[in-house]
């Protein structure tokens, strides 16, 4: 993977991990196994877990902890109200810059 691919992935890193939690609450390890399944958004837990961390203290998502059925306490995450508009707000953004990049791949030849 080149650098632009890394810088892209975590450049997307905050609108995917919302995406998935926006989908139903769930904990930080099964964000990674779902991210794992879309192509181009595998992120590894050393990414995923400072931007939950990020996400939580800005007041974005909800954080409970509750027993696991093996191992430590997971913490489980949902989207706030700002978290939502947040979301929101990306995805918007988001479809602008895709839109305009796919418009402007029509006139290159591969």
């Amino acid at each position: 993977m080149g650098a632009w691919e890394t810088q892209l992935r975590k450049g997307v890193a905050e609108i995917a991990v919302l995406a998935v939690i926006a989908r139903e609450e769930t904990y930080g390890y099964r964000i990674v196994e779902v991210l794992r399944e879309f192509e181009g958004l595998a992120l590894s837990e050393s990414t995923v877990y400072p931007v939950l961390t990020r996400l939580a203290n800005d007041g974005l998502l909800a954080v409970r902890t509750e027993a696991s059925p093996a191992g430590p306490r997971r913490r489980y995450y949902s989207l706030t109200s700002s978290g939502q508009r947040r979301l929101y707000d990306l995805q918007e953004s988001w479809q602008k810059v895709s839109g305009s990049l796919a418009t402007l791949f029509k006139g290159v030849a591969r």
